[in-house]
């Protein structure tokens, strides 16, 4: 199974709880085309090919442009994929549990690269802010989905 790498010096982690079925949240969080539709941290995202480990997509988000590989994909528990943006190698792991009747989405993900150490503390704060914005963001539209 794909990690993130502990040890990088920026990493990040965060997690919510969202009120609808994991088949439900996999359906949104999986169709990478339809992010800049309801996550405005993604500006652009194109796939090229199906959803299986060894696709390619590129996306752009306020961060930069990013060349990602998709590397485990295990509908609906687990999306992982690896990825490149400024110098920057990054890892980023998505799980989705359902426990005591809830769903909860886990997400983390790894920076290692170019990271100055004058940087760090901005850069750090950054990947943080931006792994919540995209967990409320998925909550608000897998929500609004499931209430229709």
């Amino acid at each position: 199974m794909v990690s993130i790498n502990e040890e990088a010096p920026i990493l990040a982690k965060a997690e919510i709880e969202i009120d609808a079925d994991p088949e439900t949240v996999w359906k949104i969080m999986a169709d990478f085309e339809a992010w800049p539709n309801w996550n405005p941290e993604v500006k652009l995202c194109l796939t090229h090919g199906e959803l299986k480990s060894g696709t390619q997509f590129q996306w752009k988000t306020g961060l930069g442009n990013s060349s990602s590989v998709l590397q485990e994909v295990d509908p609906p528990h687990l999306l992982a994929w690896t990825g490149k943006m400024m110098g920057l190698n990054a890892i980023h792991v998505c799980k989705i549990d359902f426990i005591d009747g809830k769903t909860i989405v886990k997400t983390e993900e790894s920076w290692e690269g170019l990271v100055s150490s004058d940087m760090h503390d901005r850069m750090q704060e950054t990947l943080e802010t931006f792994l919540q914005s995209c967990l409320k963001n998925l909550k608000a539209e897998v929500e609004r989905v499931s209430s229709l």
